[in-house]
């Protein structure tokens, strides 16, 4: 089962890097940090402490987590986890289907998206009778591939819709004469 989330953070926009300007770790005239606590060996324990303490005090380490993973990062300290702590959200994050990410995507933002949270934009989009040409603005596509998109959702539904009514109960057999109250069985 994929895992769901639906939290109200604000998704950074796709390349805006000016959630660092916040960040803990950015060193300042009044707040000098060395880089190379968040570049630790994995023996320097002390080292970590540091980073992941100065992490736990950072307005935007949600942010910096998800620009790690997002952005295929493995080295260093980033979002208060170590490269091995990160290293199962790395493998999990094809799967990942926030669906405050999906909204705001349908809302026109520009949010990172996975594979399960794009399919679940062109399902919205489809079910809220969003405009193919929309689609594509909002997704970065021709309007060809939305309209392609909108004809796999359709088909999608539609086999669904079939398969639903195949495994619904069936009418006893009448012979062409309507089902008598005697037909239905008795309830208990």
């Amino acid at each position: 089962m994929t895992p769901t989330t639906n939290s109200p953070a604000r998704h950074r926009s796709l390349g805006d890097q000016t959630w660092q300007a916040d960040a803990v770790c950015q060193s300042t005239e009044y707040k000098p940090v060395d880089p190379e606590t968040f570049f630790p060996e994995p023996d320097e324990t002390e080292k970590i402490a540091v980073a992941k303490a100065l992490c736990g005090q950072c307005p935007v380490r949600r942010t910096c987590l998800d620009a790690a993973l997002e952005g295929g990062d493995a080295h260093g300290i980033r979002g208060g986890l170590t490269e091995e702590e990160r290293q199962p959200l790395h493998e999990k994050l094809p799967g990942r289907l926030d669906y405050s990410r999906v909204n705001d995507t349908i809302a026109g933002r520009d949010v990172h998206l996975t594979q399960a949270e794009r399919r679940a934009v062109i399902y919205a989009a489809y079910r809220h009778g969003v405009t193919e040409q929309r689609l594509a603005w909002l997704l970065k596509v021709t309007e060809e591939h939305a309209k392609k998109k909108y004809r796999e959702t359709r088909r999608a539904l539609r086999n669904r819709d079939m398969k639903q009514r195949e495994t619904a109960t069936p009418l006893p057999e009448t012979d062409g004469e309507r089902p008598g109250r005697d037909d239905f069985g008795t309830a208990a």
